[in-house]
């Protein structure tokens, strides 16, 4: 009798012992903070997986950058070094003008638009990543990106010399074009480089400018509606050919939810985030009708010189955005 106790008690810790062996764990990576709703969507994601995979595979999220700075996380993935993450992938626009699609000023500026534009993108923009070992899993809008000011601003002379927080080719261009001096600052470092007057201006959504509390250095918020990048959760597709076909349905799944939840909430956090500016102190609202024709004009000169750069596949992608509408 002991000794059969003993055997079964054998028996059971193997069994234990090969499904430890047999969990997984992925790090996921995110820029952004904690609180921002593109990390509470990416957490929730990861919390899916591993409940639908009964914790044989567990991803665990490290937003802020603290597992790698923003600029890095796509080539991380693309290495091995983390087997998943989340990426603005118009901060690469300069690899290929097709990763800035989504930022091209004035051309889809509410979140109908966004969406037409991300469908015709899609086919164009998941072939290029395939190319580059990456497999794209969901992608959720940012809120219309806006202006944030220290000072009253009502037209594009007033801007001249201004610093300003650039994160891609399209948002350092814009510096140019409008006479501001653009800084490459990552969203992690967004607080700490207006507090030292690193930066004094950006264009974003409500949303980031809530969740760094950046009022705290701001005055001022115009919503011009630029438009509205998106952030990505791409796989290594090395990790993702190794990763067995239950496993894959499952992801598959979470990620559907993922974009559906993520893209409510951004059109739900868009009100919540400018009332939390104003509640702030910043004073929000539209930009002067000078400053917005002014903008416009400078959105022309940026969609040409997109287009230019992106060759016959962006103008495809733009010609049947514009066939939606």
């Amino acid at each position: 009798m002991y000794k059969t106790a003993q055997l079964m008690a054998a028996t059971a810790l193997t069994a234990v012992s090969a499904t430890a062996t047999l969990a997984e764990t992925w790090d996921m990576p995110m820029a952004y903070s904690a609180s921002n709703f593109h990390s509470a969507t990416g957490a929730e994601f990861a919390k899916c997986v591993t409940t639908g995979t009964g914790g044989e595979l567990e991803i665990v999220t490290h937003p802020s950058g603290s597992l790698f700075k923003g600029a890095d996380i796509k080539r991380a993935i693309q290495t091995g070094q983390a087997p998943i993450g989340e990426r603005l992938l118009s901060g690469h626009q300069n690899e290929n003008a097709l990763f800035g699609f989504d930022s091209i000023p004035f051309l889809a500026t509410s979140f109908e638009d966004s969406d037409k534009l991300w469908k015709a993108a899609k086919p164009s923009l998941e072939k290029l990543l395939a190319e580059q070992n990456l497999t794209l899993l969901y992608a959720v809008p940012w809120p219309p990106q806006g202006l944030y000011f220290k000072n009253e601003v009502t037209s594009v002379a007033e801007m001249k010399g201004i610093k300003f927080r650039s994160y891609n080719n399209a948002t350092s261009r814009l510096a140019e074009l409008t006479g501001m001096l653009p800084v490459t600052i990552e969203a992690a470092e967004i607080s700490q480089a207006f507090a030292t007057g690193v930066a004094e201006s950006m264009v974003s959504s409500g949303s980031t400018g809530y969740d760094r509390k950046v009022w705290e250095s701001l005055s001022y918020f115009y919503e011009v509606d630029a438009w509205l990048p998106r952030n990505y959760v791409m796989v290594n597709s090395d990790v993702w050919a190794d990763t067995s076909d239950a496993h894959k349905n499952v992801i598959k799944g979470c990620a559907e939810l993922a974009e559906y939840a993520g893209n409510w909430r951004a059109k739900e956090y868009t009100g919540f985030t400018l009332q939390g500016l104003r509640d702030g102190g910043m004073t929000v609202g539209p930009a002067s009708e000078q400053m917005v024709g002014e903008l416009k004009e400078i959105g022309v000169t940026m969609t040409n010189e997109w287009l230019e750069a992106a060759g016959e596949e962006g103008k495809a992608i733009v010609d049947a955005f514009m066939a939606e509408q």
